[in-house]
């Protein structure tokens, strides 16, 4: 009975994540981490795919809050021309490894897993999110971002390593458009 409860629940998650068997993998995140240098824009150059981003032009921007968590804002345009906001909060669980980040978009949903495995902080970051539904089958996402739209083929193909190491399949990421993006409207 519970098998089927299971399938229920996760049964929607599958069309539009990453699903899959098994707990999530042990993966290395940056050694060191500097939040501060970290914070700022970035734009979505690849994803594994995930229902909460079907527009173009994504990106996020990251900003320090008195309080010591951080203001996550993503947009997307949905619609030709309108940039579609949301916020969030990120904190950092355990300062011994500031690169693992929880992140909230609201108090009914969980906290999601925003784990850095690389990055310089001038071009890239590479990052990784998992989570276990009861250690049988897992929900992963993935990025790489770029502090612009385009990113070189090296540094492409440096971040893709990452991912790799990371145990993500690169078949399955989907490029986000970044073209026609009118820098004036962000």
């Amino acid at each position: 009975m519970w098998m089927y409860l299971l399938l229920f629940v996760v049964a929607p998650l599958v069309s539009a994540q990453t699903f899959s068997c098994g707990p999530c993998p042990q993966v290395n995140v940056q050694q060191p981490f500097d939040l501060q240098r970290y914070l700022g824009r970035w734009f979505e150059i690849t994803k594994l795919p995930a229902s909460f981003e079907r527009g173009k032009c994504i990106e996020a921007n990251y900003a320090l809050r008195k309080d010591g968590t951080i203001q996550v804002i993503n947009k997307q345009m949905e619609i030709p021309g309108t940039l579609t906001p949301i916020e969030g909060t990120a904190v950092v669980k355990n300062q011994s490894e500031p690169a693992k980040l929880g992140v909230g978009f609201s108090y009914l949903s969980p906290v999601g897993s925003y784990w850095v495995l690389y990055t310089d902080y001038t071009s890239v970051s590479v990052v990784y999110s998992c989570t276990d539904i009861l250690r049988v089958f897992r929900v992963e996402f993935a990025w790489i971002l770029a502090r612009n739209r385009t990113l070189s083929v090296e540094t492409r193909a440096r971040a893709e390593a990452e991912l790799q190491r990371a145990g993500v399949k690169l078949c399955q990421l989907i490029p986000t458009d970044q073209s026609g993006c009118d820098l004036n409207m962000l």
